[in-house]
C-alpha cells in the first residue's frame, strides 16, 4: 500500500493493488493508518457515463471523504474552500478507476465532484462526519473562475445540481 501526498495540505492519493487470480480479483479498499481517519459514514453511488455530480460540500459539520471506485472509471474533482489555505479555490483533479486502483481522501471544507467516464460507474465514499441534509449547498460544475478542465462540454446533471451558485458568490 502506498500513499502519495499532494501540494494540498491532507488530501491523499492510495495506491492501492488488485490482487487477481482466474477466480477475479481481492483489492484492500481502505487502510485507517495510512489515513488516520475515522470513517462512521458510507455511501454508494451508480451513475451511468457523461454523469457529473457536483460540486458538493457541506458547509456545516463539513465532511471528509474517501472515494473509491469498485467498478468503473471517473474523473473525479476537488476545490479547496479553506479561506486560510494557500490552495484556496485551486482545484485538484484524477482519474480513479476499478483498474488503477486509486482512492482519494479529501479533507472537510473542500467542494466534490465527479464524472463518469465508463458505461457503468459504482463509487463507494466513506465520510469523516453524517449527512447533514440542511447545509448541503453546491457550485456550478463550469465555474469560469474555477477553471476545471472536465472532459466533457454538455453532462448529465440532476436538477439540484443545475441550479448549483457561482464560486464568487459561495466565497
Amino acid at each position: 500500500m502506498k500513499f502519495t501526498k499532494t501540494r494540498f495540505k491532507d488530501l491523499i492519493i492510495y495506491n492501492g493493488k488488485n490482487f487477481k487470480d482466474h477466480r477475479g480479483f481481492f483489492r484492500e479498499i481502505y487502510i485507517e493508518k495510512g489515513i488516520k481517519k475515522k470513517l462512521p459514514f458510507f455511501c454508494l453511488s451508480q451513475s451511468k457515463k457523461n454523469v457529473l455530480r457536483g460540486l458538493h460540500v457541506q458547509t456545516k459539520n463539513p465532511q471528509g471523504k474517501y472515494i473509491s471506485v469498485v467498478k468503473g472509471k471517473i474523473f473525479d474533482v476537488a476545490v479547496d474552500l479553506r479561506k486560510k489555505s494557500p490552495t484556496f479555490g485551486k482545484c485538484f483533479n484524477i482519474i480513479l478507476s476499478e483498474k488503477n486502483c486509486k482512492s482519494l481522501y479529501i479533507p472537510p471544507n473542500f467542494a466534490h465532484g465527479f464524472l463518469a467516464l465508463a458505461k457503468d460507474n459504482y463509487v463507494l465514499y466513506g465520510n469523516t462526519r453524517y449527512r447533514n441534509e440542511k447545509s448541503e449547498c453546491g457550485i456550478k460544475w463550469d465555474d469560469k473562475d474555477l477553471k476545471i478542465k472536465w472532459p466533457i462540454k454538455k453532462p448529465i446533471l440532476s436538477e439540484k445540481d443545475k441550479e448549483n451558485d457561482d464560486f464568487k458568490n459561495f466565497k
